[in-house]
């Protein structure tokens, strides 16, 4: 399978073809030759992130979320060694339905899931995914901006521990909210 085939998108730019080319390495040479051989993506950004390290923002569709979840802690973990300094995030392509209003033409009413806040929490599920969100909390600075404090299972802490300020800057690039990971310490 060449590695075209892996990207849904018509004009892959270079990083998007350097991803596929991985994926198809991947799939040729591991025993996850099965899980892989159905999987695409849409695009590839890279952000920019502290310390000049960088980390690649992997857009899949969302029916193949499911899928791409099975595999996706190995699947990291490979990509990352082909691409080092940086670390490979999958969200799932999701769409924002705008609010109705009273010209608007729209005849059936906006799900639940097209509205920008479930978006944005299904989108920070997807960039924590091995580890689980235990809570939230929202601090109101005094000039009126919000901090979103996050804390994740303590039980994965050493699979996402280094990732976590990429995380925040990520999230910060693709929402424009201001969040805080925390992993809570055990309590004695």
């Amino acid at each position: 399978m060449s590695a075209s085939n892996k990207i849904l998108s018509e004009k892959p730019s270079e990083l998007e073809l350097q991803v596929a080319q991985a994926f198809v390495d991947l799939e040729q040479q591991s025993d996850l030759k099965a899980e892989l051989r159905p999987l695409q993506f849409k695009s590839v950004r890279e952000v920019e992130v502290n310390g000049g390290k960088k980390a690649l923002a992997i857009f899949v569709p969302c029916p193949s979320l499911i899928a791409y979840r099975k595999v996706q802690t190995r699947l990291t973990r490979e990509l990352e060694k082909k691409f080092p300094d940086r670390h490979v995030v999958f969200l799932a392509e999701r769409r924002i339905l705008p609010k109705p209003s009273r010209t608007s033409r729209q005849l059936q009413k906006r799900p639940r899931s097209r509205t920008l806040t479930a978006v944005h929490d299904k989108l920070l599920e997807d960039l924590v995914f091995p580890t689980e969100i235990v809570g939230k909390r929202v601090r109101y600075l005094v000039g009126g901006n919000k901090i979103h404090k996050v804390l994740l299972d303590s039980k994965d802490s050493t699979a996402v521990d280094y990732k976590l300020d990429s995380f925040a800057q990520l999230y910060t690039k693709l929402t424009g909210k201001q969040v805080v990971f925390e992993i809570p310490g055990e309590v004695y």
